[in-house]
């Protein structure tokens, strides 16, 4: 199992949580998304680790942007 975090920027509501959660949950091979609206925070639990990019490409798919 792998698990990285990253900062998201732009999130304001549940909503916001909600998108960012459901596309980086289609990425192949993640487990599991945590999404911390208060501190902006996403972590992301796979079976292996999963490039920088493809989280960055969902979370702007999602409308946010992938800071840290």
């Amino acid at each position: 199992m792998s698990t990285a975090t990253y900062t998201v920027q732009g999130m304001t509501c549940s909503h916001c949580v909600s998108s960012v959660t459901e596309e980086v949950s289609e990425i192949a091979g993640v487990t599991d998304v945590d999404v911390d609206l208060a501190t902006g925070r996403l972590t992301v639990t796979s079976a292996q680790p999963i490039e920088r990019e493809s989280i960055g490409a969902a979370v702007t798919e999602a409308g946010y942007e992938l800071v840290s």
